[in-house]
This record gives structure tokens, sequence and C-alpha cells, in this order.
């Protein structure tokens, strides 16, 4: 082939489509496909997507090192397949540092969304929060709108009006069929290196196929063509060390042969730290996932809502549904919760209630940047098993100042005339609060302070909102081509090359990058 593609996600999709109409590609892709599964294509079943734990579900859990549950895509579409669809451009700063062609980047993004994005139906619930964010003062309001603007907005959706969802695998439609080829459960163990000139240079692939099958892949001889790493902010640093690109002590404690001693394949590992308040409502709500966004012209956060969550008691035990953290509670896990305090937590809400069955929405808010960051690190030798990641959430002051900001403006928010019938009048946001603080969203430690400190609650119930980048960044591990420097034929393309999360949402620019 003339270029190898590995992964087939939010990034690979777009590139395979863009490269096939003038040379031959083949796209690895190590899960299935994202068309015959109900739950990713459907809007209501989001929570059941990405709680998933089966093991080729097209969600592969993970929890970082810092004790907060994680997700990443096994799946053709990439995180477009599992993720909750909201669609908005890169901030205009983000495109000039990247050094980006302006007008092209406008033409990318028309091409993306000419096929997956969509102006989302405004009901009840997000209207409310629109409403009562242009009431607390995050203004102007700007209407529907892809662009990233200071104030109120509405943003774009990769859901159509049916609830049907679009994934970065539809993009492949415009793919030449002649000379694209996806394989679907080939997962690549590593990327293969000739010596023959002055620098190493990328030539093949190893990768196994469903059976478990060992299978190598090459690029026909020209100095042009190109392996191509795009398997995200884990798989492309990961499978970089398995190919003997990192830091040598690292891959000689692994056993792995380095390829290139790089200190950088792995660092600079961010996720903008998302914490939330979830508000039950005495009136039935849509179902909505990410719509109207705050985007406060002077804070350091976004403010974001989905709706139609259920708190319900199944079976004497309880399972929390909040935002992406649908995980049933284990009691094996290393969390100072226990069963019996999430229940009380949740008995308490439903005494203010008076309900069996709660339903209302989320109201989050997630940290610009964000400035703190970590690494990643292999646990083994296989690229099935997840890596050791850590990202070191709130180490910078400015982050964690961020999140109060963003805290106040959801208080402010939940309190707003505006929002007032969709909340319980009798029912105080410090009930709402004290749920969070006992309910197993991580399994991080709760401390007393947490309830009165919104800087302890900040760090105690920190949650992902997927939005983890880095690990092959840019002018670090890639030049501004996104050539990997000190090898040849090989290129990373997607978010672990960002030194920052683009905007509200990173999949709109992810997908236009690749195009």
């Amino acid at each position: 082939f003339d270029y190898i593609i590995i992964g087939g996600g939010t990034a690979g999709c777009p590139l395979a489509a863009t490269l096939s109409q003038n040379a031959t590609v083949l796209v690895l892709e190590r899960g299935g496909s994202p068309y015959r599964d109900f739950n990713i294509t459907n809007v209501g079943n989001f929570g059941s997507t990405i709680s998933d734990t089966s093991p080729h579900s097209a969600s592969q859990i993970f929890i970082s090192e810092d004790g907060v549950y994680n997700t990443r895509a096994r799946v053709l579409g990439g995180g477009s397949a599992i993720n909750a669809g909201f669609y908005s451009h890169a901030e205009p700063e983000f495109v000039r540092d990247a050094g980006w062609d302006e007008d092209l980047v406008r033409r990318s993004y028309d091409w993306v969304e000419s096929k997956v994005a969509f102006e989302p139906q405004v009901k009840q619930w997000q209207s409310a929060v629109r409403d009562a964010l242009v009431e607390i003062g995050v203004l102007p309001y700007n209407g529907f709108t892809y662009n990233h603007v200071d104030g109120t907005k509405i943003g774009g959706t990769i859901f159509d009006d049916q609830g049907h969802r679009h994934t970065a695998a539809d993009l492949l439609e415009y793919a030449n069929p002649l000379t694209v080829k996806v394989y679907l459960h080939a997962t690549v163990s590593r990327i293969l290196f000739t010596n023959k000139g002055p620098k190493p240079r990328a030539y093949g692939v190893v990768f196994e196929d469903a059976l478990g099958i060992r299978k190598r892949a090459f690029l026909r001889p020209n100095p042009q063509n190109e392996v191509i790493l795009t398997a995200g902010a884990l798989g492309s640093p990961q499978l970089m060390m398995l190919s003997g690109i990192g830091p040598a002590l690292h891959l000689k404690s692994h056993g792995i042969h380095v390829v290139l001693d790089q200190p950088n394949v792995g660092q600079g590992m961010a996720d903008n730290p998302m914490n939330l308040l979830y508000v039950p409502s005495p009136v039935p709500v849509e179902i909505s996932l990410i719509q109207v966004v705050g985007i406060p012209s002077n804070q350091n956060t976004y403010i974001e809502t989905a709706s139609g969550l259920d708190v319900t008691k199944k079976k004497k035990r309880y399972i929390p549904c909040i935002l992406n953290n649908c995980f049933p509670f284990q009691s094996g896990k290393p969390s100072s919760l226990t069963a019996e305090t999430m229940a009380r937590a949740i008995d308490t809400v439903h005494a203010y209630a008076a309900n069996t069955s709660l339903k209302g929405g989320v109201i989050l808010e997630k940290v610009r940047g964000p400035l703190s960051s970590g690494d990643l690190k292999l646990r083994s030798r296989s690229p099935r098993d997840n890596p050791a990641v850590t990202f070191n959430y709130f180490k910078d002051p400015q982050d964690l100042r961020g999140c109060v900001e963003g805290m106040r403006s959801i208080i402010n928010l939940i309190n707003a005339p505006s929002f007032a019938r969709l909340r319980y009048a009798h029912l105080p946001v410090q009930a709402l609060v004290d749920l969070m603080l006992n309910l197993p969203v991580n399994l991080r430690p709760r401390h007393v302070s947490s309830s009165i400190s919104l800087e302890q609650f900040c760090i105690d119930t920190v949650m992902t909102i997927w939005h983890y980048h880095g690990g092959c960044q840019v002018g670090k591990v890639v030049d501004q081509d996104y050539r990997v420097v000190g090898v040849d034929g090989l290129r990373v393309i997607d978010g672990s090359t960002f030194l920052k999360s683009p905007g509200t949402n990173p999949q709109a620019t992810v997908m236009m990058l690749g195009r």
C-alpha cells in the first residue's frame, strides 16, 4: 500500500477517505463496525454504550493513576462513535497557534459537516439552561453556530433529527472504494523499521486479526509512502513505544528493542477536568446530550448540560448514571465509598423529591486547556492492554481556580429564575453537592471539607469529559507537518499531537485535521 493508517477513528477515517483519491490505503482498526450496534447509533442508548465493559465492546474502560474512570474507543469511527455528540470548531487562536492555513481549515470543516453535523432540536431542559446562562451574564447570546465564540450558544451535534448518530466512519463514503481497504478487528502490535538509510524508516506493520493470527502489511517501495498513526491519545504513544520509539530505559525495561531514544513520547498527557451537579426535576425532561454551551469571556471554564438521566433503585442496589460514569458500583474497587453511603445519599434526594425514580439532568463545567499534565507508560508489551496514564488533575493552581469559577456559575445557574420550574424549590444546592460527594464517580478519597469547600469538591469529585490529549506533541515528538522527528516514513495525526484541547469539544477539529 502507499499508506497504512493505524486506527480507523475520528482522524483516521477522514484521512483515509482523502488519501484514497490519489493513492492506495490500508486502514487497520482494532474494533468492529459502529453500524451493527443499536446502542451506538441511537442517542437514547448513550449510557449503555459508554458503560459496556464487555471484552469486545466499542468502549474500553481504563482508570487513570489519578483514580478517575475513563474510556477509549474500540470501534470504527473512534471516539465519535461513543461520545456525547457535541460538534463545535476550535477557537481561532488554536488554529493560528497550530500554524494551519485558515482557508483550508474552513473548507475542511465544511467537508466534514456535509456528512456528519446537524443543528440540534433544543427542547425544555436545554432551553432553560440556555436562558439561565444568559440570565447570569454569560453574554452575548449567539444562537446556533459551529464557531467558537464567547457567550452562550447552541452548538452542532452528530445526531440527526431522528436521534441517529453519524460518526467519522460516515466520512469513508467519500473514499474511493477501489483504492482503500478497511480491516476491522485488526490489532497492530508494532511498526516495522529498516535501518538502510541515514535514519530508521517505517516500511510496514505487524497486526493480529480477530482469530489472533499474526499478519504483516507493507508499504510499496517509494520514499513518499508512509505509515500514519491515528490511534488516539492513548494508542499512538503506546504503539510508538511498542515499536521502539520512546524513552530508552523504559523500553528496555519491557525488553523492547530501541529504534529511537525519544523521551518526549508519552509526555504531556492532559485531560480536561470535569465536575458537575446532578439536578433532579419535578417534571419529565427530554433525553438530550450536549447542545448548549456557555463560554464565559472572563473564566477559564465552559458550562454544558445533558438531561434525561435516571437514578433508580434496582434489586436493593443503586446504580447512578452520572453522564459518562455509568458504571455499577463495585465494592471491590479501592474507593472510600461504600454501597451504604451511596444509598443514603440517593435516599436523601428521594426524601426531598418524594419519588422512587428521579429524572433530571447534569450541569457540568470543563476546565479549558488544561495546564496540568502527566505521562503515559507501558504496563506490558500487549497492544490490547491499557497503558498506565497519569493526568495530574489540578496540579496547576490555575486549573483549580477555573473549576471553582465554573462550579460557582453552575450554582448561580441552578438558582436563576429561568431554571426554577425544572428543579425542586425545596431541594437546596447543598443537597446536590452532598449527593455528588457520596456517589462513586471516581476512586479518589473524600474529605470532610469538600462539602463546604469548592476547591476540595473539585479535587474529590473530578471526572473526565474524554478530551484527553498529548503523548506525541507537535514540536516535541512530531514536527509542524506531523512527521515523527528522527525517523522517516512515519507520521502521527490525532489528538495525541495537541498541546491543549481545541474549543469546547475536540471531535470536529480532529475530523477536520484528518481531512
